[in-house]
């Protein structure tokens, strides 16, 4: 199994965070990884979504453990790798909020998915940041 994890903290409340999640669409005005994306139904367990970064192929996930304004889950399977990104929001004190993106990878290509699909969760988590505390100083 190949792990990672990448958070930050962010003046933001959960609620504010959890907006961006829910709003799979936008998710390209923060995420740069993201060239194409649309979600088959609503942002609920079983959902599945289909993302394209930049200069790739387009492949399908399935939220899993959606609970609102605590977080979610998302499963990837690709030639019998298994990716799951955990984006968790934990409140630490009133005005600060913590956000967690935790990856476990299983199966042949672990080693190989890994660093790729995370190379960018630092950069995205900045631009999360600035987004939620935008929207909350709106």
């Amino acid at each position: 199994m190949w792990q990672h994890e990448e958070s930050i903290e962010t003046k933001a409340a959960p609620a504010a965070v959890w907006a961006l999640f829910a709003d799979v669409a936008g998710w390209k005005d923060w995420n740069s990884g993201i060239e194409k994306i649309a979600i088959h139904g609503p942002f609920a367990n079983g959902t599945t979504f289909s993302m394209q970064p930049p200069g790739e192929q387009a492949f399908t996930s399935t939220l899993i453990d959606v609970r609102p304004e605590q977080g979610f889950t998302d499963e990837t399977v690709i030639d019998g790798t298994r990716v799951l990104v955990y984006h968790q929001i934990v409140a630490l004190a009133p005005g600060l909020t913590q956000v967690i993106y935790r990856t476990e990878i299983t199966g042949p290509g672990a080693a190989d998915f890994g660093p790729m699909v995370t190379a960018d969760f630092p950069e995205v988590l900045q631009s999360l940041k600035r987004q939620a505390e935008d929207a909350a100083t709106a």
